[in-house]
């Protein structure tokens, strides 16, 4: 049995407000090729496959485009939802969408209902948990009395394991989809897309440990937008599409799962997608951004730039966007810090003149760069035409 594990579609997201659909639905296409071409039997999808829990016209258009193109190609899909979804949205039609090879789990009342598929060892049975917040849990099992993560996908974990035993005895194969925050993640996830999620691990009630998962011969996570193995049955797949600069480093990509003999582990192949648009981070002076030669790659690339001039240039974006064109956030932060010392500020203005005053403000705001002659002249007339006003009164 061939897997394809993927998550975090994310289908309506921007990029710092621009849209990303025509890039994921590149992605999505290259998914649907890779099925074919490397005869994959099932999709699962782990979650957030929206960004959002009231997705547009447009976001459920390109969801059904995508899974078409993934049963055209010759597997069955599974999809469950995950915090961003709407499991409602996502689901209204998933008994209708069963007919045609496409499974979706949004209900939590069916988190013991797997699909199944069979190959030359026998049955496989596929499960997917819903995103699972306790208390909507307490709502559809009255007997769950737990209040974290762990607590709801240990009882998750029991109602699965019991399902397979019974459909299957002791060598039951079965695989499980769950979209949450697993320990054993390193920090530095919080590079690779997790600072980009809405917080479902706040004060570390929510991490899931790995041994919740016992028993399941591979464990589809969704939620941290990185590739990540925790074990190696236990893995994230990330999502397909970089969202945000945070997610420069590694490479995007699904996982190729395969699936052996009872109690034999899974064979896990690293599947890369194309990136339609790189994102990159530029640095320096933006006379040394603007040589055209210096950062060829960049030119058709998202660009977060962080210039180091001394005071920030006027217009800096618009003139950065000249050169790149797709430059969409930009950081001043100046390589020489004026040291404005330790004194408060009632200290620095004592005994001086409103021109010293205004003067200093300048430099202190301006990194050092105090008043120039013409605009010593200007700053001269209005206190001068503001004293004359105050004579008259």
């Amino acid at each position: 049995m061939r897997l394809l594990h993927t998550s975090d579609w994310h289908i309506g997201r921007t990029f710092h407000g621009h849209s990303t659909d025509e890039h994921l639905a590149q992605v999505l296409d290259a998914l649907a090729a890779a099925v074919t071409k490397h005869r994959i039997d099932a999709v699962v999808v782990a979650g957030d496959v929206f960004d959002s829990s009231t997705p547009k016209a447009d976001a459920f258009t390109m969801l059904n485009r995508a899974v078409a193109a993934i049963r055209a190609a010759g597997a069955t899909v599974l999809l469950t939802s995950g915090n961003h979804d709407g499991p409602a949205r996502l689901g209204h039609l998933a008994d209708f969408a069963a007919f045609g090879g496409v499974h979706l789990r949004t209900r939590l009342t069916e988190i013991a209902v797997p699909v199944t598929l069979a190959d030359a060892h026998g049955d496989v049975l596929l499960y997917g948990i819903p995103y699972v917040h306790p208390e909507f849990l307490r709502a559809a099992f009255p007997e769950f009395e737990g209040s974290t993560h762990q607590d709801a996908l240990t009882f998750a974990m029991g109602l699965i394991r019991d399902d397979a035993r019974e459909r299957g005895g002791a060598d039951a194969r079965y695989v499980v989809a769950s979209h949450c925050f697993a320990s054993g993640v390193s920090d530095t996830t919080e590079e690779s897309g997790r600072a980009e999620e809405r917080d479902i691990s706040r004060g570390g009630l929510n991490i899931v440990g790995l041994d919740t998962f016992d028993g399941a011969d591979y464990v589809a996570l969704g939620h941290i937008h990185s590739h990540a193995t925790l074990r190696p049955h236990i893995r994230y797949s990330g999502a397909p599409l970089r969202f945000s600069f945070g997610e420069i480093s590694g490479a995007k990509g699904a996982w190729i799962v395969d699936l052996g003999a009872p109690g034999t582990e899974p064979q896990v192949e690293w599947l890369e997608l194309p990136t339609p648009r790189p994102a990159v981070r530029l640095e320096g002076t933006l006379a040394q951004l603007l040589d055209a030669d210096a950062h060829p790659g960049a030119h058709d690339a998202w660009v977060d730039a962080v210039l180091t001039d001394d005071q920030l240039p006027r217009d800096a974006m618009r003139t950065l966007q000249t050169v790149y064109p797709h430059a969409v956030t930009l950081t001043h932060r100046p390589a020489t810090v004026h040291d404005h010392g330790e004194a408060t500020y009632a200290q620095r203005v004592e005994g001086r003149t409103d021109l010293e005053i205004v003067d200093e403000f300048l430099a202190y705001v301006r990194n050092g760069a105090a008043l120039d002659d013409q605009e010593r002249g200007l700053v001269t007339d209005a206190l001068g035409a503001l004293e004359a006003k105050e004579a008259t009164r």
